[in-house]
């Protein structure tokens, strides 16, 4: 059985290597700077919480970084190469 601690440094590794992936859609770019922006913030929260012990809120907030990407993604606001195995996007 997973612990939390195995799903966190799962969601880790697939979230660092989705804010490597995405790119900007230039027709929607202020609305994926923000979405971008809100992702990198809380995948950072994330780390800090991590840091500090707090699993729960670390946990919480990488999945808060991944959604924001997949929302970006669903949206078109990110050019994912239509990666539905990283992101939500079919």
């Amino acid at each position: 059985m997973q612990t939390l601690n195995d799903k966190l440094q799962k969601y880790f590794k697939l979230t660092s290597e989705a804010l490597k992936k995405v790119k900007i859609v230039e027709k929607h770019k202020k609305e994926a700077e923000d979405l971008l922006d809100l992702a990198k913030r809380y995948y950072e929260d994330a780390k800090y919480f991590e840091k500090k012990g707090d699993i729960v809120n670390a946990f919480g907030a990488v999945v808060y970084a991944h959604a924001f990407l997949d929302i970006g993604a669903r949206l078109g606001f990110f050019d994912v190469g239509k990666d539905s195995k990283m992101f939500m996007v079919d």
